[in-house]
């Protein structure tokens, strides 16, 4: 088993044809995967807690009889974390206390300013008051997910927070539990799926209806999140797991190596792609994987994510490795040089940043503080890290003086008539003084 990533030259005549190629990835379900999912919602909102728990024994194999047997309250979570071995509690302490100070500065007030006139404008920003988190179970057990989405919610003052996480066959993973604990959600429900989305999005008898829903999933669940977008908000239908590298040659390549790893032993679909103007250097790193694949414990899964899609680019400089970053838009960027401030400002399109030599992705992934949770498949050209903003609303606020309605119906009339909304002028213009 070895390791062949594409090698593309950015001096090549097809060049951005080649990159289109390697970076497609087309995640949307199928025809009968969403004909399954809809088949479920639907059941979900006729039968509710019924149709729940009927879903949940036969695609985790539980002998659930009633949503009771499905729900874990605070207690249950409390002793999760009590029980947990010192050493993994004390790294879940860590790695939230730096996430929550990280969020705090994100939180958003509400403000106003008046006008000379007395009118007075602003904005009135408030917490959601339910959001609903979904955290993948059985094999999958993610701890830092839980907190990565839940902190920022508690830090932006949503009022409860329900978390669901499948347990097939019954297996709980207490360290998620213990996360959920430290991260204040003090509801679990061990449901998974698409009939889970469907129970936060729409209510059921016991599970109560949220605002948003947030967390990753497979493919139902984000098939069911795409369905339900619109009766109550989501975070984003993310894609494969990608890093992008931008290295000057001058770091260890065993550091290279598994720093492309780290995001490639997540599946198969994952993108590692690492980008120097040192072909000498590519060639280093490429040996330098060889050699270390043979340690991983998932290389089955490492080598086949970079065979298929993992790209190593030999560019001219610096300056294009830019103009390809920017192309690319990572969901991880890590600028492994010696002054990476120095191209920060040519960088305008990534999920987050990972700047210098000794800043590895995998510590954004759990502790350095900013969210994990971040855009995939090129979003990061219009999207942005989770965080405390999608937890919190913002109303506008509008208090009209008599001066200042005057004046401004004024201007309402004209561009009311304009538009041929004969009521909306004569409203205006019932507030103009004579």
């Amino acid at each position: 088993m070895t390791v062949n990533p594409v090698k593309l030259s950015y001096s090549s005549q097809d060049f951005n044809e080649q990159l289109d190629r390697l970076l497609a990835w087309e995640g949307v379900s199928d025809e009968e995967v969403q004909h399954r999912v809809k088949h479920i919602i639907a059941e979900v909102r006729a039968r509710g807690d019924e149709a729940l728990v009927e879903f949940t024994r036969r695609f985790d194999r539980l002998s659930a009889s009633t949503m009771a047997d499905l729900t874990l309250g605070e207690e249950q979570l409390q002793k999760a974390l009590q029980t947990l071995p010192q050493e993994q509690r004390r790294a879940l302490e860590v790695a939230a206390d730096r996430i929550r100070n990280y969020h705090e500065h994100q939180l958003q007030s509400s403000w106003s300013y008046q006008e000379e006139d007395g009118t007075l404008l602003g904005q009135q920003v408030l917490p959601m008051d339910r959001v609903g988190l979904y955290v993948p179970g059985g094999k999958a057990a993610y701890p830092s997910s839980v907190m990565m989405n839940a902190i920022p919610a508690q830090v932006a003052g949503v009022k409860e927070i329900i978390m669901v996480v499948p347990t097939p066959d019954g297996v709980i993973n207490d360290m998620v539990l213990a996360a959920a604990a430290v991260a204040g959600v003090r509801k679990v429900f061990t449901i998974g799926g698409a009939q889970a989305v469907a129970a936060l999005a729409y209510g059921t008898q016991t599970v109560p209806r949220v605002d948003k829903i947030v967390g990753p999933g497979n493919i139902y669940v984000a098939t069911a999140k795409r369905e339900v977008f619109g009766q109550v908000g989501i975070d984003m239908i993310a894609g494969p797991s990608e890093i992008m590298i931008v290295c000057d040659a001058r770091t260890d390549p065993d550091w290279i190596a598994m720093d492309l790893f780290s995001q490639a032993e997540h599946d198969e679909d994952a993108q590692a792609i690492l980008v120097s103007p040192d072909q000498a250097f590519l060639d280093q790193v490429l040996a330098s994987m060889r050699r270390l694949l043979p340690e991983m414990e998932r290389k089955k899964i490492i080598a086949e994510s970079l065979n298929n899609r993992g790209i190593m680019i030999h560019v001219p400089d610096m300056q294009a490795a830019c103009e390809v970053t920017n192309r690319i838009a990572p969901e991880h960027l890590e600028l492994s040089v010696e002054n990476p401030q120095a191209l920060l400002p040519d960088i305008r399109h990534a999920g987050a940043i990972f700047m210098g030599r000794y800043t590895a992705e995998a510590l954004g992934d759990y502790c350095a503080g900013p969210n994990h949770v971040l855009p995939t498949s090129g979003t990061a050209r219009f999207s942005s890290p989770l965080g405390v903003y999608d937890f919190q609303k913002r109303s506008s606020l509008i208090h009209c003086s008599p001066a200042g309605a005057s004046e401004m119906a004024k201007v309402a009339s004209v561009l009311a008539r304009g538009e041929s909304l004969t009521a909306h002028a004569r409203s205006a213009e019932y507030r103009i003084r004579k």
